[in-house]
C-alpha cells in the first residue's frame, strides 16, 4: 500500500509533516508513505528543506495521494505543466487535500461533485470553480475528500487508514497523539504496544 503526499515550494510545514508522522505510525507490511515533489527538495513557508522520495509522475503507483496546502497552490493550479505530471484516477486511488490544496483538487477537475472545505483565505478563489465550500473539517465524497484548518490532517490521514488498513489502525494512530488527561491515559501504554513495540517505553 502506497501512500504519496504531493509538495512543492513554500508548503505549509504542519500539514506535511503532521501527515507524514500520523502516516508513518501504521505498521503494517507492505506500507510506504513517499513524499513527492518536482525537485529532490524542497523549502517550506518557514525555510525547512525536505527530501523527496520520487517525481510527481509516480502519483500512477499510489493507492493514496495527498496534497498539502501553501501559497504556491494559486500559481500551480493554473500550471497546465505541473498539474498534468499528476496522474490520478478516484475510481482505483483515494486523493485528497489540506487547506489550499483543495485548490489542485478543483484546477484537476476532482471537485466537480460541487461541494468541499479549504482554509478560509482560498475560500473564494474555491468558489470560483463552482465549487461549495462548507465550513467543516473534513468533506468527503466518494474516493475524493478535502480538510480544512492544519490539525484537520488528523481526519485526512485517519480516512486514509481506515480505507486501505482497517479501523482499528485508525483509532490506535489518532488515539497515539491526544493530549495526556485529554483522550490519551497512562492506562494507554500497552495499547499503544503496536505502535512502538518492544521499544515502546522509547516512544515519544
Amino acid at each position: 500500500m502506497q501512500v504519496s503526499l504531493i509538495t512543492f515550494d513554500q508548503f505549509t510545514d504542519i500539514d506535511l509533516y503532521l501527515l507524514w508522522d500520523l502516516l508513518n505510525r501504521v505498521r503494517v507490511p507492505g506500507w510506504r508513505v513517499s513524499i513527492l515533489g518536482t525537485q529532490e527538495q524542497h523549502i517550506s513557508q518557514s525555510g525547512l528543506p525536505v527530501a523527496t522520495h520520487g517525481v510527481l509522475e509516480e502519483t500512477r503507483f499510489a493507492d493514496a495521494v495527498l496534497f498539502v496546502s501553501g501559497p504556491r497552490t494559486r500559481e500551480l493550479l493554473s500550471d497546465r505543466n505541473w498539474l498534468q505530471r499528476l496522474s490520478l484516477d478516484p475510481k482505483r486511488q483515494l486523493v485528497g487535500s489540506m487547506c489550499s490544496g483543495a485548490l489542485l483538487l478543483a484546477a484537476l477537475g476532482l471537485l466537480n461533485y460541487g461541494e468541499a472545505t479549504t482554509y478560509p483565505t482560498a475560500k473564494e478563489q474555491l468558489e470560483s470553480f463552482g465549487v461549495t465550500v462548507v465550513e467543516k473539517p473534513f468533506a468527503l465524497h466518494g474516493n475524493v475528500a478535502t480538510a480544512a484548518g492544519c490539525l484537520a490532517a488528523q481526519y485526512l490521514a485517519g480516512w486514509v487508514i481506515e480505507k486501505l488498513v482497517n479501523r482499528t489502525w485508525r483509532e490506535l494512530v489518532l488515539k497515539s497523539i491526544q493530549p495526556i488527561g485529554e483522550g490519551l491515559s497512562f492506562a494507554d501504554a500497552e495499547k499503544l504496544r503496536p505502535l512502538y513495540g518492544k521499544n515502546v517505553d522509547n516512544s515519544p
